[in-house]
């Protein structure tokens, strides 16, 4: 978009998407989702969930490091590694929830199990994580296992909206959020809010999109050759999140406070997803041959692209990633500090 300046642009730019190379294709190519049961369904949503996450637990390990989180990492500084950013992320994460040992946590959308095995062998809670992958779930058991918290852990295949019971002292949803669309926000934030105990806390971490600005037709012509070119939504709806949906903080903070929830603290840490995302694409063409050899040519540069762009879009400020603090008051009350100097101590 950057380079189209005037007519003599448009030509350059066709005549080098001309001499891409045509050959070289892969037989086994992806055909992309084909979700086949009613949207908005817990069917369509596991449907979804199960294109993208069963790919398989040896091809996400090829990229992801060593604790498996398929999230934003967080880097105080910039300078850290992905593992040491990917752990300092449970740890800003499990502050903000002012985690006490013996206190029920839940974890929605836990993958692999990384926040759930780290908050019980830091904070001494008790937690339950809850997936609808199996390829996750498989996994993520063993590793409670190996790392001897099954007393205090459990995982469970299990969509959130079937958990009943015993109210929890903290829940905490981190890359899930954007599976839900914004259509579906009202119940998401309900039934996350009955889930919590009067003067509980609810840590919502997920991708943003941004407001939309007043539309004038240059801006409408800017969005339709910015999918045109970079395919960004379209791309992410058929090979990567079939059944996904972005919305802005604004919106999503909204639907949280109609559902009860006081707004507590809102952080935006996309800079910190366009490293993160960085890092992944690096670890993911540095293991080129053995992802080829788990998923295919396709799956490999399906994956590439998508890393690719996404990185891009974060660093540009297209999407956000925002991790907001949500508190159930009790009697008025929020368990948070009057500072934020506790998050950095």
């Amino acid at each position: 978009r950057d380079a189209v300046r005037s007519v003599a642009d448009v030509r350059e730019v066709l005549a080098l998407w001309r001499r891409l190379p045509k050959d070289d294709r892969d037989a086994a190519a992806v055909d992309g989702a084909r979700i086949r049961a009613r949207e908005g369904s817990r069917e369509w949503d596991l449907e979804g969930i199960r294109y993208h996450y069963d790919a398989g637990n040896d091809f996400y390990r090829l990229f992801l490091g060593r604790r498996m989180l398929y999230s934003c990492a967080y880097f105080p500084t910039g300078a850290e590694d992905l593992d040491t950013a990917q752990e300092l992320k449970l740890e800003h994460i499990c502050r903000k929830l002012r985690l006490r040992e013996g206190q029920r946590l839940l974890d929605v959308g836990c993958g692999w199990g990384g926040l759930v095995i780290y908050a019980a062998q830091r904070y001494g809670v008790r937690a339950l994580g809850v997936t609808l992958s199996r390829e996750q779930h498989a996994l993520a058991t063993e590793r409670v296992e190996e790392a001897g918290v099954q007393d205090r852990v459990r995982v469970r295949i299990q969509d959130y909206r079937d958990l009943r019971g015993e109210p929890f002292d903290r829940v905490a949803s981190v890359g899930m959020f954007e599976h839900v669309g914004g259509r579906r926000l009202p119940e998401y934030f309900a039934h996350v809010y009955g889930l919590l105990k009067p003067g509980g806390l609810f840590l919502n971490h997920g991708i943003g999109g941004r407001a939309s600005p007043g539309r004038s037709m240059r801006r409408a012509a800017e969005g339709v050759l910015t999918e045109r070119l970079v395919g960004s939504a379209e791309f992410r709806r058929r090979y990567i999140f079939p059944t996904g949906g972005l919305v802005s903080v604004s919106e999503a903070n909204l639907e949280a406070e109609r559902a009860g929830f006081e707004v507590r603290d809102v952080e935006n840490l996309r800079e910190h997803y366009a490293r993160t995302l960085q890092l992944w694409a690096a670890g993911l063409e540095a293991n080129r041959d053995e992802a080829v050899r788990i998923g295919g040519m396709a799956m490999f540069r399906l994956r590439r692209i998508h890393l690719g762009v996404a990185a891009w879009q974060f660093a540009a400020g297209h999407l956000a990633l925002n991790q907001t603090l949500l508190a159930k008051l009790e009697g008025g009350r929020a368990p948070v500090p009057w500072s934020r100097a506790d998050l950095y101590d």
